[in-house]
């Protein structure tokens, strides 16, 4: 049983960068799903794929960038984590790392950027940040 979902697919998709693997396999949710489009719109991961499994469960199964061409692994940072929600403001979200990073925020419509939180003037728990 895993306790923080987007926690693991944090781990996982930076243990596979560590280790220069080119594919990842998580688990399916409709989150991690809207992260995964975040991530590939935001060219953190080449592209993603929901497939189906042998027991009518689902799964992503991400593409990621070759560290060998691009020299660049990403660093995925847990904001708000079980045991302590961080909730932010419209206003309050800033730009992360002087805007070389993403903050993704889960709002009540659905999840954003950071920056297009705050171009709709909508605040919700800051999930993550990667740069």
């Amino acid at each position: 049983m895993i306790i923080d979902p987007i926690g693991d697919l944090l781990t996982r998709i930076r243990n596979a960068y560590m280790a220069r693997i080119v594919s990842v396999k998580l688990p399916y949710s409709k989150l991690k799903t809207d992260i995964a489009k975040i991530l590939k719109k935001n060219k953190y991961i080449v592209d993603f794929e929901i497939t189906d499994e042998w027991n009518n469960k689902k799964s992503i199964l991400l593409t990621l960038n070759d560290v060998r061409t691009t020299k660049y692994v990403p660093t995925f940072t847990r904001i708000s984590r079980p045991g302590q929600r961080i909730y932010i403001w419209a206003k309050d979200i800033r730009k992360s790392r002087d805007g070389n990073g993403i903050y993704i925020v889960s709002t009540p419509k659905w999840v954003v950027t950071g920056y297009e939180a705050r171009s709709l003037n909508v605040g919700g728990e800051l999930l993550c940040e990667v740069y």
